[in-house]
């Protein structure tokens, strides 16, 4: 295992696990005063159930990861799969979803995992930011529960839970993508800017965060560019003029960070006021979806970030037959909202369950139902998922394409494909423009 492994499993572990340990230990008292919404199959020819649990973000600072999910959670109901229910080991299964509300709170998210566990969930299903996935995973691993998360660097998600270069946490999976990724997916882009390649790099203080410090910043190093690091910073700053200061004066003229999104559209408003203008934004976690988007207005346009999802990917689901298209602009005839990358992500955790659940003799033996999950392969609406293939044990990897902002047509701005070198199945549909001429 790379040394760079080794220091970020160093660097991230105590903090996360910490924060775990304090939200598990809470869990207990606060589940029983947490509703939920119970979703369920009604095929009377089956002669059990399956309860399946979802646990993800639908309010506070991280609501914009979960815009889609009652969308997505509706259209699974009503797939044949679910709606006539599983069958498995010769039997069949009514499916209950239990859907719940992290309120993108760590402690929240522990607490109303600890209630799906004690209510007899058979798999629990997770998404969006290590504040959701790692406390969910750590109390499914110390239950036996079953579990998969998404939209989580799997840096964050694999060593921010303790796990040492090589381990197999027994009962839980993710798939998304990481650091080399990230890179993979932004170098090509900053290498079409004409640049001094410096670049400005500001990463908060959280696990994300320490994750892009710890191992992006020497990704940049090695790859040529010089690193201009503005410190770790507490998540909900308001001035950032000292760290602006610090990229003028060095004159980065590429910038990344990974922040929240209040903090980003507070840092690039002051930005732009201050006079720090790079060629090329490139961000990770924020400016994944439409909101991020008008609440910086004009400013946002030409920013670039990593797209995992869009209705440009050539992919269907195993569920319902849908193309990635049809998923998304399902999604907007029906809400009137614009599309976002964690429709897919989130319809992809249902096929995983689909798949774990009706490939095992009895869908309530746990360890039978993780073991499938950790040898899963399967191409479904995220396209091609293989959990044989690590980079560590329990993880599948999806490939990003570089994307930016523009102004649209039918909302006020549309993602645009301008680079796709680590999904060749993804076609561009735009060229790459400097954020700031």
């Amino acid at each position: 295992m790379t040394e760079l492994e080794n220091r970020l499993y160093r660097e991230i572990t105590r903090r996360t696990l910490l924060k775990a340990a304090g939200a598990s230990a809470l869990s207990l008292s606060a589940a029983a005063l947490l509703d939920a919404c119970d979703i369920r199959g009604t095929s009377n020819a089956n002669t059990g159930k399956i309860t399946i649990g979802y646990v993800s973000p639908q309010t506070g600072e991280a609501a914009g990861f979960a815009t889609g999910d009652n969308y997505v959670i509706n259209g699974i109901r009503g797939a044949s799969a679910y709606k006539s229910g599983f069958k498995a080991g010769g039997k069949g299964y009514d499916v209950e979803i239990i859907v719940k509300d992290s309120q993108s709170n760590p402690t929240r998210a522990a607490a109303v995992t600890q209630e799906l566990i004690n209510s007899g969930a058979d798999i629990v299903l997770c998404a969006s930011t290590p504040e959701v996935t790692n406390p969910v995973a750590t109390l499914c691993e110390a239950s036996g529960v079953p579990c998969v998360a998404t939209i989580v660097p799997w840096e964050a998600w694999y060593f921010g839970r303790g796990a040492k270069p090589g381990d197999a946490f027994k009962f839980t999976t993710m798939f998304f993508f990481g650091l080399h990724e990230f890179a993979g997916c932004f170098f090509p882009m900053w290498a079409k800017m004409n640049t001094n390649k410096v670049v400005a790099e500001m990463y908060p203080n959280d696990p994300d965060g320490a994750a892009f410090r710890t191992n992006f910043i020497p990704l940049v190093k090695a790859a040529g560019y010089t690193s201009i690091d503005g410190g770790a910073y507490a998540d909900g700053t308001t001035d950032y003029s000292s760290m602006i200061n610090t990229f003028k004066n060095k004159n980065a003229q590429l910038y990344s960070n990974v922040p929240l999104p209040p903090d980003f559209n507070t840092f690039w408003k002051q930005a732009a006021q201050q006079g720090f203008k790079p060629k090329l934004a490139t961000v990770a976690k924020v400016l994944l979806f439409p909101a991020d988007t008008t609440a910086l207005g004009d400013l946002v346009i030409n920013i670039a970030t990593d797209c995992w999802w869009s209705p440009y990917h050539p992919y269907t689901s195993t569920l319902t037959g849908q193309t990635a298209k049809q998923l998304a602009d399902g999604f907007e005839q029906s809400t009137g909202q614009q599309w976002l990358s964690s429709l897919g992500s989130v319809h992809s955790l249902f096929e995983i369950a689909h798949e774990a659940l009706t490939n095992v003799d009895n869908p309530h033996d746990k360890t039978a139902v993780a073991g499938k999950l950790k040898t899963l392969s399967y191409t479904g609406i995220s396209g091609p998922l293989d959990w044989t293939k690590g980079p560590m044990p329990g993880i599948a990897i999806q490939q990003p394409v570089g994307v930016q902002w523009r102004k649209g047509s039918k909302y006020p701005y549309s993602m645009v494909v301008v680079d796709n070198s680590l999904n060749k199945d993804v076609p561009t549909n735009g060229d790459l423009q400097p954020t700031n001429a």
